[in-house]
């Protein structure tokens, strides 16, 4: 498969949490990193920090809920944030956690497999 994005970051938002997972891919594997940040404005500041330092510009994340609007709100003047429908990305289930979420949502994305939902403004 092509790799849309060489470096980009998957995110699965939570109520107090987010788990984001950046993918770097460097000839045929991929490079995973991973962190968890709290939904507080001061976490997704360093979040967003932490993208900027890796060099990742483009992240996906799954609308959960109204979870996600902060996040977005505070990423979306400097990274292209991409919103996916939870139906989109939902992943096989059993063997299911929220780092494996962030890393299979990313992977959708780095492949181009799923494209963004619509969102109002």
């Amino acid at each position: 498969m092509k790799v849309v994005y060489p470096i980009c970051c998957g995110v699965d938002v939570h109520k107090t949490f987010l788990v984001a997972t950046i993918i770097i891919s460097q000839g045929i594997t991929p490079h995973y990193s991973k962190k968890r940040f709290s939904t507080f404005n001061n976490s997704i500041l360093q979040f967003k920090q932490w993208l900027i330092d890796n060099n990742c510009y483009d992240v996906y994340m799954e609308s959960t809920g109204k979870y996600w609007i902060p996040v977005f709100n505070i990423l979306e003047d400097t990274i292209n944030v991409t919103i996916a429908n939870p139906k989109w990305v939902k992943a096989i289930k059993g063997n299911k956690d929220d780092v494996k979420d962030s890393k299979w949502i990313g992977d959708l994305f780095r492949l181009g497999l799923v494209s963004g939902s619509l969102y109002p403004q």
